[in-house]
């Protein structure tokens, strides 16, 4: 399985979305690698691109994801 990771990317430059709670990322293939807020939690830290076979290890802190997670980057605040 490691021999399909792609790069090593860090959260801060993923684009996250607060609806979905998904992070993506552009996959050379065309599509975005994603992984959800919560099984980074979880402690996973491999994000897959759903049209091929490539991964990304994501980079981040625990203090990063509590930010995304309420209204913190990529939130536009209120409902």
């Amino acid at each position: 399985m490691a021999d399909n990771i792609y790069d090593e990317i860090e959260i801060e430059d993923m684009t996250y979305d607060p609806i979905t709670q998904l992070y993506t990322y552009p996959c050379p293939c065309g599509d975005k690698f994603e992984i959800n807020s919560e099984d980074l939690r979880d402690g996973e830290d491999i994000a897959v691109c759903p049209s091929c076979s490539l991964m990304i290890r994501v980079i981040f802190d625990l203090e990063d994801l509590e930010k995304d997670g309420s209204a913190g980057a990529g939130s536009s605040g209120l409902v």
